[in-house]
């Protein structure tokens, strides 16, 4: 299950048109983020990997890994990229031009792509967990210092617009996740990665307590390259202390955001979470 396409979302993805130069919305986009098939919502590119070629196109000098596919373009001589899921076209990929050290040019169409900005509209900066159940991880978040909102929903999946009945069964390769906006002035990313490490045990497979399945199993997806080493820099000091991780750490897809009667669960029933208990942990 993809996205519909506009007729001219069409005529670049699926036709492999090529958007006028100077046209796209994101040749000039500065914010940091992760870049998305807009037909799939695979994650593509980050932000640090974009630079400004003067092309006309965004331009990135590196890739997500396993994210997009080359072949020979139709007329012989130039790189085609697709993206690896729903082999959607991208643009071209160019090298020894030099513009940057890694030599070589990602030329893509805005249009092909979708943007998941890092931060909110008002400045806040944005994280992203699954661990378990949505109810209790967003009941905790809620309590910690600098956390501004908080939404349940589900994100990681390989379907667009998947809904809680979905998810549950399986079918959509999503997990239970949420999405917490903070203040950086108050609080900052390493700060939220232990608290999601003090909430639930990263060392159960696909399961949080007694809810089972790979919708609740246990991730961190980032918006940058220094969550990733933050996150994975976490987990090998946990594992120094002879405490077992299974968490995925993988690049922010899209989030959607879950059905109103699954925000604010707790605040709404009353009482507290019962698979997820406060445990603080000894960290350097």
């Amino acid at each position: 299950m993809y996205h519909p396409l506009s007729p001219e979302e069409k005529r670049v993805i699926e036709e492999k048109g090529t958007e006028r130069p100077g046209t796209g919305e994101y040749e000039h986009e500065k914010r940091e983020g992760v870049y998305l098939c807009r037909k799939c919502d695979l994650p593509l590119f980050l932000s640090l990997d974009k630079f400004d070629s003067g092309c006309g196109w965004p331009s990135f000098d590196d890739e997500l890994e396993g994210a997009v596919e080359r072949k020979i373009d139709a007329d012989g001589r130039r790189v085609e990229i697709l993206c690896a899921r729903c082999h959607g076209h991208l643009g071209h990929v160019f090298k020894g031009e030099w513009l940057t050290s890694k030599n070589t040019r990602h030329c893509v169409n805005s249009i092909s792509m979708r943007f998941h900005s890092a931060t909110t509209k008002e400045g806040f900066k944005k994280a992203l967990f699954a661990a378990g159940c949505f109810w209790g991880v967003e009941y905790w978040f809620k309590q910690a210092d600098g956390v501004i909102r908080v939404i349940s929903g589900y994100t990681g999946g390989n379907t667009v617009d998947p809904d809680y009945k979905n998810v549950c069964r399986g079918d959509t390769g999503h997990a239970e996740a949420v999405l917490v906006e903070y203040d950086p002035g108050k609080t900052d990313f390493k700060s939220l990665v232990k608290l999601f490490f003090e909430i639930h045990d990263p060392a159960q497979k696909n399961r949080q307590g007694p809810d089972i399945g790979s919708q609740y199993r246990s991730a961190i997806f980032y918006f940058t390259k220094e969550e990733e080493r933050i996150a994975n820099s976490l987990i090998q000091e946990l594992k120094n202390n002879g405490i077992q991780v299974i968490t995925e750490v993988k690049p922010a897809s899209i989030f959607y955001e879950a059905e109103g009667y699954h925000q604010d669960y707790y605040q709404k029933k009353g009482g507290v979470p019962y698979c997820h208990i406060l445990q603080p942990r000894n960290w350097d």
